[in-house]
């Protein structure tokens, strides 16, 4: 896999503003917008493997810059790539000392998909793949024990030898012998070095404010590089590195780097002052044996006035802008990342500020994250916001629990704040598909440094080693904090044992995910939700029942992901009349759920599960999972409150046929129009109540069961309707190239509306295929469609 992972300075901040016009990135980009996260196939690739413009960020960019941005749909069959990598279980890419876990070199094949998933070879060798553990064999070793063990600790009394973020001496001593005996992290330390040669070329990122998003995109790609400069330089000791991160740092503070007032790092978008800070305080950090008393005094200066002080008036609101919104119960990323921006920047000069601004600093950071940050996680491990902002949010919450873990000797009870936090990996792995993420609500803006490598921090602290094992496949692993936060003792199969559906029931999320395997990119898998329509730090959708369905290696029914954050009233608020409810993106026609009159769910929503029921298969240690024709799962849910014009409506999904099939059912009454929506990359071929969908040369059948009379399966674009309520003056809707919608129309009635979905696998005939009777949705168990 790592050999995929290289930088394209094609695509960068540097460059940007000559690749786009007039906004080089962020929201006003044109790559950021656009519905499917992803560019057209890059070359050398094969042709045809889809009809669809993948627009979004380029694929070819740094891994820790390519996650997928906007809707997860239509990943081509993964016959229809062969970009095998060379990081495979190859003789070639064996550590020399051998052994079991070194045998097998790096678990996936390749990494093909236009989602970058990683692709698993089928076998069943028990001694290669085995049940997840931290345990030491013959032929591998850990890290050793930090010196530095106060018998007590505090966030203001730190270690006294450098580097004290992240990663201590002890661990830069350790890692080369490390890096010799384990695949991943030589697979790593390989790319970093790649990437940072290539971030070294480039010119110094460019100034840009991306209107109401600020400079979070500069902040974040000069940080990204910070990380990458400072690795090599640590590696390796040449010079060159720390001289080319200090010209970056230099144009972060310049007179052409925006405003010459303290403003500088944009505080009334406090996520840019906190990310400058972070970057400042790695690159103190980490070059402080090189750096002049002369530069470790301009880089602590700069920090201080355009971030450390503002930070400190952002808790006080004492130049009444109230830029420390996010101090004051918000319980998502945006807390995460501040405080945890802040609190790097304040260890980082501890001891050689004389200002007492990083003291000050930590006093306010620590006990905020831990009454705030620690509960953006739900009490069944789901974050408060978005399947993408989950990174955001662990992103800079792992970065502070483990400096201060580095720098004083403890995390500082952070990691344990909030007992939950410890299913939050669990989260992140469920709602990863074959297709992608189920990324409901908005996707965010560019992540550069941000990954979700806290899956590291999180499953040593908690003892999942299934954490580490999943996340070491990622495409975004390779970067430097991967490198002291994974555990080499760590061995196994991440999927062994693992329960292929599960289910998370909290009040706010109310989701749940059905798959045939854990390791087949082309299994089956499906998702729906329930869940609130507030209290998501407006990054919500209205859109109770929304379901996304994978098969045949490819997504058949998928998300669109943001809006244009710059739009008007785009995150105005969550009540009823918010404008973010006029964008079709955000409105109730753009989900994959049932409406009403054509109008948005209530903001009021307040669904109930009715059942969540699996017949409980987990895989075992083989990649190859062997199905049975019972094994099956259901979730059912009460979306009543969520409409205006509803007497009663249950939405129910259940796997049938050994899960190569999958039944959506509806049961509503309803006193208006009803309309069955779904979004998807396919071409579709309606016919009367069915329809064929192709992608490549993948085809999905789905079919009305007991049409209703005069039901029939129409498509259309995704538009908003001519009658929707206007949008803001000057605004528009982003386009959904491609796009199309599948729907089905009612006039206001009593239903049971039945859509079967078939994808046609290979060796399945439609005999093969069953047809499930009408069971209402109250009396649905395990057995009920046998």
């Amino acid at each position: 896999m790592a050999s995929n992972y290289a930088y394209n300075q094609t695509y960068n901040h540097s460059n940007a503003s000559n690749i786009h016009q007039p906004s080089p990135y962020g929201s006003g980009d044109p790559y950021y917008n656009e519905s499917t996260g992803f560019i057209a196939p890059q070359a050398g690739t094969k042709k045809g493997t889809s009809k669809w413009v993948k627009i979004g960020i380029p694929l070819a960019v740094v891994v820790i810059a390519a996650v997928a941005v906007g809707v997860v749909f239509g990943v081509r069959s993964h016959k229809d790539s062969s970009s095998t990598s060379s990081s495979s279980s190859s003789k070639g890419n064996q550590a020399s000392n051998g052994g079991v876990q070194n045998d097998i070199g790096l678990f996936p094949t390749a990494t093909n998909s236009l989602y970058l998933l990683p692709l698993y070879p089928s076998a069943t060798d028990t001694a290669l793949y085995h049940s997840p553990t931290f345990s030491a064999s013959s032929d591998t070793s850990g890290w050793p024990a930090d010196p530095f063990a106060p018998t007590s600790t505090s966030p203001t009394n730190v270690r006294t030898d450098r580097p004290r973020l992240i990663a201590p001496p002890y661990k830069w001593d350790a890692l080369t012998q490390l890096i010799q005996s384990d695949n991943y992290l030589k697979a790593w330390n390989d790319t970093i070095f790649a990437n940072a040669t290539a971030y070294y070329d480039l010119p110094v990122v460019k100034y840009f404010m991306d209107g109401d998003s600020g400079i979070l995109d500069n902040a974040r790609e000069i940080k990204m590089r910070i990380k990458a400069f400072g690795y090599v330089y640590r590696m390796t000791k040449d010079t060159k590195w720390a001289d080319r991160a200090y010209k970056e740092l230099q144009n972060a503070v310049s007179s052409s780097f925006g405003p010459d007032t303290t403003d500088k790092w944009n505080p009334t978008h406090f996520l840019d002052t906190a990310e400058f800070s972070a970057a400042f305080g790695i690159a103190y950090d980490w070059f402080y044996d090189i750096l002049t008393d002369d530069q470790k005094a301009t880089i602590r200066s700069n920090m201080i006035m355009y971030g450390l002080e503002l930070g400190l008036v952002a808790f006080n609101n004492s130049d009444q802008r109230y830029t420390g919104w996010w101090a004051d119960n918000i319980k998502g990323n945006w807390n995460c990342v501040c405080n945890g921006g802040l609190t790097l920047g304040a260890l980082a000069i501890l001891g050689d500020d004389t200002t007492g601004t990083a003291e000050s600093i930590l006093a306010q950071t620590v006990p905020n994250v831990k009454s705030n940050c620690v509960f953006a996680v739900s009490d069944d491990g789901s974050w408060s916001e978005t399947a993408h902002y989950w990174y955001f949010g662990t992103s800079g919450f792992a970065e502070m629990a483990a400096a201060l873990q580095s720098a004083t000797g403890s995390d500082q009870g952070l990691l344990d704040a909030n007992p939950n936090f410890a299913k939050t990996g669990l989260f992140h792995m469920t709602i990863t598909g074959p297709g992608s993420l189920f990324a409901w609500g908005d996707h965010g803006p560019n992540k550069f440094s941000t990954t979700a490598n806290g899956m590291f921090l999180f499953g040593d602290h908690y003892d999942h080693p299934e954490y580490q094992l999943f996340q070491r496949d990622a495409f975004d692993a390779p970067e430097p904090w991967s490198m002291f936060w994974y555990n080499p003792l760590v061995s196994g199969a991440w999927w062994d044992g693992l329960a292929i559906d599960q289910f998370f029931t909290t009040d706010d999320d109310q989701w749940a995910a059905f798959r045939g395997s854990w390791t087949d990119q082309t299994t089956l898998y499906v998702a729906m939700k329930g869940g609130s329509n507030q209290r998501h730090q407006t990054h919500n959708d209205l859109d109770a029942g929304d379901f996304v369905l994978d098969a045949l290696g490819t997504r058949w029914a998928g998300e669109l992901g943001s809006g244009n954050y710059r739009s008007a009233g785009y995150f105005s608020n969550d009540n009823q009349d918010s404008q973010r409810w006029l964008y079709y993106r955000k409105r109730t026609e753009g989900q994959n759920t049932i409406l009403v009159n054509q109008k948005n769910q209530l903001v009021t929503a307040a669904p109930k599960i009715l059942q969540s029921a699996s017949t409980g298969t987990k895989q075992g240690s083989s990649t190859v999972l062997d199905i049975q024709s019972s094994d099956t799962a259901l979730f059912t849910v009460d979306l009543t409150s969520a409409y205006e014009d509803v007497t009663s409506f249950k939405r129910g999904v259940r796997t049938l046929n050994g899960r190569k099939q999958v039944l959506l059912q509806d049961d509503i009454t309803a006193t208006g129009s009803i309309m069955w929506r779904m979004h998807t990359n396919a071409t579709v071929t309606p016919s009367g109540t069915g329809a064929t969908l192709k992608i490549d040369d993948k085809t999905l059948e789905m079919t009305v069961l007991n049409a209703p009379d005069g039901a029939t399966i129409t498509t259309g674009p995704a538009t908003r309707f001519s009658d929707d309520p206007a949008l803001p003056e000057g605004e528009t809707d982003q386009e959904n190239k491609g796009v199309t919608v599948v729907m089905i129309n009612l006039p206001a009635g009593t239903y049971n509306l039945q859509v079967l979905f078939n994808p046609q696998w290979d060796g399945m005939s439609s005999s093969d295929f069953k047809t499930p009777g009408l069971v209402a949705i109250d009396q649905w168990s395990l057995t009920s469609h046998d």
